[in-house]
C-alpha cells in the first residue's frame, strides 16, 4: 500500500474554495476548528479525533506565526506555522489544514462556511471569540464545545521543560 502524502492536505488560498465545494457536492458535513497547535500533545489529538466525529470531514485552521506571538508571547510559537500545519495534516483525523494570517478566524470561517464549529472545553460559548461566534450564528453554523483532556496543555509542557 502506498503511503499517503499528508502535504496534499495543507490547503492554500488557491485551492481551499474548490476543496470546500467538493465536500458540499458530495453531501459531506464540514467540521472546522482553529487554534495555535504549537506543541502537539495528547489533549490536541484526542480533541481533534472527537471533533472529526461531529461530521464527515475536519478542517483545522492554524493561527499564523505573527499572531501566535501576539496571543501567546514573544517566545511562541515553538514550531513555525509550516511545521505545525504539516504535523496536523499527518493526523488521520484531519482532512485539511489551512494557515490563516489574521488575529482571529473570521475571514477563514466566512470563506469555508463550516456546517459545525468545534472548540475545546477550555472555552465556553461565552469565552470563545465573540466576533467569531456572531458570524457563525449568522451563518447558521452549529457550535460544539468538546470536553478538555485534563492536565494536557502546551503551557504545562513548556512549564515542565523550563524546570529541567
Amino acid at each position: 500500500m502506498a503511503a499517503m502524502d499528508f502535504a496534499r492536505k495543507i490547503l492554500s488560498d488557491a485551492n481551499i474554495a474548490s476543496w470546500r465545494e467538493g465536500l458540499r457536492k458530495a453531501g459531506k458535513k464540514l467540521v472546522v476548528t482553529n487554534g495555535c497547535f504549537d506543541i502537539l500533545h495528547l489533549g490536541h489529538v484526542t480533541y481533534l479525533q472527537h471533533a472529526k466525529q461531529q461530521g464527515d470531514a475536519l478542517l483545522v485552521g492554524v493561527t499564523g506565526d505573527a499572531n501566535v506571538q501576539k496571543l501567546k508571547g514573544p517566545n511562541r510559537p515553538v514550531n513555525n506555522e509550516q511545521d505545525r500545519a504539516a504535523i496536523l495534516a499527518a493526523l488521520e483525523s484531519v482532512d485539511g489544514v489551512f494557515v490563516f494570517s489574521e488575529l482571529d478566524a473570521r475571514n477563514f470561517l466566512q470563506n469555508v462556511q463550516p456546517d459545525i464549529y468545534v472548540k475545546g472545553g477550555d472555552y465556553t460559548i461565552d469565552t470563545i471569540n465573540q466576533d467569531e461566534r456572531r458570524l457563525l450564528e449568522k451563518l447558521g453554523v452549529k457550535i460544539v464545545i468538546l470536553p478538555v483532556v485534563p492536565g494536557k496543555s502546551t503551557t504545562s509542557i513548556l512549564d515542565k521543560i523550563s524546570r529541567l
